[in-house]
């Protein structure tokens, strides 16, 4: 069963150095971003400059570095869903040393309520997905240990927020009626792809993460509203508050 998949009582078969060589040392922080519109505008306006690239038979992924307020920051455009965006934590860290990753994106409210207007905050994400049975041991919700810091960030730029739980899912298309019903029960304000399965590999390998959201689509209302998806993944200002906080870091 998935719930029995967490081992820490033997070594993995393999690792990042396998097909990477040693470990690099180039910055501290690195931004993860799921848009290519937000991506390519960091390539338009900071002199980026290649550091490395992760590989995949699908594609390589590029890594870029740049300087912004005395810090040298990495950043890339990372796969979506838990699996790929934890591994691509993994890889980032052994190509460019990073140890704090600021990761923004979308959600889809589940309480429109509460998130419409507002940045979200996650405190905790709900399991529903692969990546962090494999990283921690098993339970329904992982804590997201950043919050108060990031909560801290939206207060001091006098932004809209709100915090709360999160779903983490992987199944896109079985988000289903009976389902939102029980994660509202529990006080999830949305929903989205990565967050639990990253946050449970940076609790296993000792990285920070700072995360927060915007809702776009919306699930509880009586029809399924995509209107706001496009700006919630794709609007530049996730992408300042992301430089924000790297330079309070």
């Amino acid at each position: 069963m998935i719930i029995h998949s967490f081992d820490d009582a033997s070594a993995p078969v393999t690792g990042p150095e396998r097909f990477y060589g040693p470990r690099k040392r180039l910055c501290e922080i690195c931004i993860l971003t799921f848009s290519q519109v937000i991506f390519s505008e960091a390539q338009r306006r900071f002199s980026l400059r290649e550091a490395a690239v992760m590989k995949a038979a699908n594609g390589d992924i590029p890594v870029y570095l740049f300087e912004w307020e005395g810090k040298t920051l990495a950043i890339c455009l990372s796969g979506i869903g838990a699996a790929l965006a934890g591994t691509n934590v993994i890889e980032l860290n052994w190509l460019t040393g990073a140890t704090k990753f600021i990761m923004f994106g979308s959600a889809g409210s589940l309480n429109h309520t509460a998130t419409d207007g507002k940045y979200l905050v996650p405190t905790e994400a709900y399991r529903d997905e692969g990546m962090s049975y494999h990283y921690a041991p098993a339970a329904d919700y992982i804590r997201i240990r950043n919050c108060d810091r990031v909560e801290a960030l939206f207060r001091e730029l006098g932004l809209p927020y709100v915090r709360g739980r999160v779903w983490s899912t992987d199944a896109f298309y079985r988000e289903t009626r009976n389902q939102v019903a029980c994660r509202q029960a529990e006080g999830c304000l949305a929903v989205e792809m990565e967050l639990a399965g990253v946050q449970a590999v940076c609790d296993f390998h000792g990285f920070q993460l700072y995360d927060f959201l915007v809702t776009g689509d919306v699930l509880d209302t009586p029809e399924y509203q995509i209107g706001a998806l496009h700006g919630a993944n794709h609007d530049l200002d996730k992408l300042w508050i992301g430089l924000d906080l790297a330079k309070r870091l």
